[in-house]
C-alpha cells in the first residue's frame, strides 16, 4: 500500500473531535490508561533525573573545576544515551504494535535484536573512554586542571556505560508490554544507592576513602550494575516476557534484522545526530570559559527533572497510539493522539511559569557551600529563565516526533525535521553567533533554542495534521488502515 496517495492527505479527524472540550476529554478510559503507564515512567524517571542532581549536588561542593569537568565528561555518556534511547524507539515501535496483537514470539525476537544493538553500541564507548579519556575532555577545554579532573572520571566511570544501556533498553521492551513498575523499582535501587555511595565515597563517610570525583565516578557505576541486576532477578523470578520462553529471544532471522534496522535506523539516526548536536552545542560552550559551562550544567541538571512528566506522558502515548494502530483501531489512535496535543503544550506552559519565577531558589542550591563562583551562579540563573521560555516550544515537537508519528509507524519524517532544524540551521546560527558577531554566551544560548525550535514546530503541527505518519507495521492496522482510507475517501466525493 503506498500512503503517499493523494487521497490521504484529506484525511480529518473523526466528528467526535469536533465536539465540546470538555466532552472530548471525558474518557475514563483514557485518563486511567494514561496514569497507569505515565506515572511509574514519571516516577522512574524522576529518580534517574535525582540520579544527576544527586551526582552534580555533590561534586558542586568540590568547586567550579570539579562540577565543570564532570559535566563535559558527562557530555560523553550524553551522546551515547542519546544513541540507545534511538533503539529504545524502534524498539517501542515494534514491540507496543506487536504487544497489540499479543504476537509474543515477534516480541522476543525484536527484544534479542534491540538487546545485541544496544550492547555492542555501549561496549564501543565503553572502549574509548577507557582508552582516550584525555583526548575526550580535551575537545571540550583546554584547562589543564578541567582536562585532569575530567579524565579522571570519565575512565571510571565508563564501566557504568554497559549496564546503563542494558537498563534502558529492557526498560523500554517492559514498559511496551505495559509492565512499568519493573523498571520503577530498579531507578529507586539505582538512585537511592547511588546517593548514598557518592556521599560516602566523595567524601570519605561510613568507613570508605575520600575519593572526589573518582568515588562519584565509582558510586555510579556500583549502582548502574545493582539497577541491571534488579531488572534480571525479577524477572527470573517472576518469568516475564524477558524470561518466558528466553531461547526464542536470540533465535531471531535475517529479515527480521533487516526489517527491524529499517524502520529503526530513522529513529536511531535522529537520536544519535541529535545527541551529537548537542554534543557539538556543548563543545561551543565549554570553549567560552569552564565556568560558564558549570552553570550550564546546573541547568542541564534541572532540566532533566522538568522533563519527567512529559517522558512519562510521551511514553504512555507511545504505547496507547502503539497498540491502538497496531490492532486496527485507527479512529480510537487519532482521537487519543489530539489529547496528547493539548496536554502536553498546557502542562509545558504552567511548568515554564515555575521554572521562570523560582529559579533563583534552584539556582542557589548549588552553592550553599560558597564554592561555586559568582559568574557561574549569575549566568546559571539567566540560562533558567531562557529555558523556561523556550520550554513549551521544545515540548510539542518532542511529543510529536518521539511519540506520535513513530507510535504510528514513521521513522522517518521527524527525524527528517529535526535533524535539518538542528544541523542546517541552530547550529550553523550559534556558531556565527559566538565566531562572528562574538555574542556573549546567555545569548548563544538563547539563539540555539530559536533557530531550532521555532522552524520545527511550524514542521511538525503541518505534517500532523496530514495524518501521513500512520504506518502500522502490522497486518492487522494495515488492513484496517485501507479500509479507513475507503471511507475517508467516499466521505470526500
Amino acid at each position: 500500500m503506498n500512503l503517499s496517495t493523494p487521497h490521504f492527505c484529506v484525511i480529518k479527524l473523526p466528528s467526535s473531535a469536533n465536539k465540546s472540550m470538555i466532552k472530548f476529554f471525558n474518557d475514563k478510559g483514557f485518563w486511567q490508561n494514561v496514569v497507569k503507564l505515565s506515572f511509574p515512567v514519571m516516577l522512574q524517571n524522576l529518580l534517574t533525573g535525582s540520579f544527576t542532581l544527586a551526582d552534580t549536588l555533590l561534586v558542586s561542593s568540590l568547586g567550579t573545576v570539579s562540577l565543570s569537568s564532570v559535566g563535559m565528561a558527562g557530555q560523553w555518556s550524553w551522546l551515547m544515551n542519546m544513541i540507545i534511547i534511538g533503539f529504545c524507539s524502534g524498539t517501542t515501535l515494534f514491540v507496543s504494535q506487536y504487544w497489540g496483537i499479543k504476537d509474543m514470539k515477534k516480541i522476543r525476537h525484536i527484544s534479542g535484536i534491540s538487546i545485541l544493538f544496544a550492547f555492542g553500541i555501549s561496549l564501543t564507548f565503553t572502549i574509548v573512554s577507557v582508552a582516550l579519556p584525555n583526548l575526550v575532555v580535551r575537545m571540550f577545554n583546554s584547562n589543564q586542571d578541567v582536562i585532569s579532573t575530567g579524565s579522571e572520571y570519565l575512565s571510571v566511570v565508563a564501566f557504568s556505560y554497559i549496564p546503563i544501556a542494558m537498563t534502558n533498553i529492557l526498560a523500554a521492551i517492559l514498559r511496551s508490554v505495559e509492565n512499568v513498575k519493573l523498571p520503577m523499582y530498579a531507578s529507586l535501587l539505582t538512585t537511592v544507592l547511588n546517593i548514598f555511595l557518592d556521599y560516602a565515597m566523595i567524601f570519605g563517610k561510613f568507613g570508605f576513602s575520600k575519593m572526589g570525583v573518582r568515588g562519584a565516578a565509582l558510586a555510579t557505576v556500583i549502582s548502574a550494575w545493582a539497577g541491571l541486576a534488579v531488572i534480571v532477578v525479577i524477572s527470573i523470578i517472576r518469568k516475564n516476557v524477558l524470561v518466558k520462553k528466553s531461547k526464542e529471544i536470540f533465535q531471531f532471522t535475517g529479515k527480521e534484522v533487516v526489517y527491524y534496522v529499517k524502520k529503526s535506523a530513522p529513529v536511531v539516526l535522529n537520536e544519535g545526530m541529535w545527541g551529537l548536536g548537542t554534543f557539538v552545542y556543548n563543545i561551543i560552550f565549554g570553549n567560552m570559559g569552564y565556568e560558564y559551562f558549570s552553570a550550564l550544567t546546573i541547568v542541564r541538571s534541572f532540566e532533566n527533572i522538568a522533563f519527567v512528566m512529559f517522558i512519562g506522558i510521551c511514553s504512555a502515548s507511545s504505547v496507547m497510539l502503539g497498540k491502538s494502530i497496531g490492532r486496527g483501531m485507527i479512529n480510537r489512535g487519532l482521537v487519543d493522539s489530539k489529547r496528547f496535543m493539548v496536554i502536553v503544550p498546557t502542562l509545558a506552559v504552567i511548568v515554564a511559569t515555575l521554572i521562570v519565577v523560582f529559579r533563583a531558589q534552584l539556582v542557589s542550591i548549588f552553592n550553599m557551600g560558597s564554592n561555586i563562583s559568582d559568574l557561574a551562579i549569575n549566568t546559571a540563573q539567566t540560562l533558567m529563565a531562557i529555558y523556561a521560555v523556550a520550554f513549551p516550544f521544545r515540548m510539542l515537537p518532542y511529543l510529536e516526533i518521539v511519540s506520535v508519528f513513530r507510535s504510528g509507524g514513521d521513522t522517518v519524517t521527524g527525524a527528517k525535521y529535526e535533524l535539518s532544524c538542528l544541523w542546517l540551521m541552530s547550529i550553523p546560527a550559534t556558531l556565527i553567533a559566538v565566531h562572528v558577531f562574538k555574542a556573549p554566551f546567555a545569548a548563544a544560548f538563547a539563539v540555539m533554542y530559536i533557530f531550532e525550535d521555532i522552524p520545527k514546530n511550524v514542521l511538525c503541527l503541518k505534517f500532523y495534521k496530514s495524518m501521513k505518519w500512520i504506518k502500522p507495521v502490522t497486518k492487522e492496522g494495515r488492513q484496517a488502515l485501507d479500509e479507513y482510507l475507503r471511507k475517508e475517501k467516499k466521505n470526500v466525493r
